[in-house]
C-alpha cells in the first residue's frame, strides 16, 4: 500500500468533518456543534476575493479555539467577476430594513455552490462524507444560497458529481444553524463556551476592524445578541 493510500485507508477509519470556516458567529458555532458530535474537524477557509482580510483572521483565531485537525486557507478570487458589494463592487448597504425581500448587494454570485465545491473535493479526496457549513434561512439577509432546498440540491448533486457518490457513498451536508433564529445561534455557542470575542461579522469594518454596526451583518449579530440576552463581547 503506498502512503497516500495508507493515509487515505486512516483517515477513513475516523469520523471527519470537512468544515467551511469563515470566521464569523455562525461558521464558529457551526463547527462547535458538529465537533460535540464527535467529529474530527478540517476546516477550509476560503479567500475568495472579499474587500477586507479580518475575517480571514477571525478564521486562523477560531480554528485553533476549535482545535481543528487541519486547516486549509485555499484562493479562489470571485471579485474578477464582481457582482458583490462584498468583493468591491459597489458600496456595502447602511441600515437597510432587514425584511427588505430584495436580495441585497453583498450576495456573491454563486459563493456558497464554489465553496461547498470545494470543500466536497477535499472531502472526497480524505474519504470523509461530511461537510459542514454554517448557512441560516431565517435571520439571514435574503441569500439564495443560505435556503434548505439549496443544500438538499447540493446534498443530490454530490450523488452525481463524485466517484464516491457514483460508487454509493453519500455525502452529508451538515447544516446545523438552517432553521435557528440568530438568538438561539448565540445560545447554542454559549452552551457550547465559544469565545465569540474571537469572531468577524462585519461586511464593512471601520479603523482597526472594529464593525460599523450598520450593515446587514452587523445589525443581525446585534438582534440575535439582544434578544438572547448576552452581551456581544466585540461590543464591550
Amino acid at each position: 500500500m503506498t502512503h497516500c493510500a495508507e493515509h487515505i485507508s486512516s483517515v477513513t477509519k475516523q469520523k471527519i468533518a470537512v468544515t467551511l470556516l469563515s470566521g464569523g458567529l455562525d461558521s464558529y458555532t457551526a463547527a462547535a456543534l458538529i465537533k460535540a458530535k464527535g467529529f474530527s474537524l478540517y476546516a477550509l477557509t476560503v479567500c475568495y476575493g472579499q474587500v477586507h482580510v479580518h475575517e480571514i483572521e477571525a478564521s486562523r483565531r477560531v480554528a485553533r479555539a476549535l482545535g481543528v485537525e487541519n486547516h486549509k486557507e485555499f484562493s479562489v478570487d470571485l471579485s474578477v467577476f464582481g457582482g458583490s458589494a462584498l468583493t468591491g463592487n459597489g458600496d456595502v448597504p447602511k441600515d437597510r430594513s432587514l425584511d427588505d425581500s430584495e436580495i441585497p448587494p453583498t450576495y456573491v454570485p454563486a459563493r456558497n455552490a464554489v465553496l461547498l465545491s470545494l470543500a466536497l473535493a477535499w472531502a472526497e479526496s480524505i474519504g470523509s462524507r461530511d461537510i459542514v457549513i454554517g448557512v441560516n434561512a431565517l435571520d439571514y439577509s435574503g441569500y439564495p444560497d443560505c435556503r434548505p432546498e439549496f443544500i438538499r440540491r447540493f446534498e443530490e448533486l454530490a450523488l452525481s458529481a463524485t466517484k464516491a457518490g457514483v460508487e454509493g457513498d453519500r455525502f452529508r451536508i451538515h447544516a446545523p444553524l438552517i432553521n435557528l433564529s440568530k438568538a438561539d445561534i448565540v445560545r447554542r455557542g454559549r452552551a457550547l463556551s465559544l469565545e465569540f470575542g474571537l469572531t468577524h461579522s462585519c461586511y464593512d469594518p471601520i479603523k482597526g476592524g472594529r464593525p460599523c454596526g450598520r450593515c446587514d451583518s452587523c445589525r443581525l449579530r446585534a438582534k440575535g445578541f439582544i434578544e438572547a440576552g448576552i452581551p456581544d463581547p466585540l461590543l464591550s
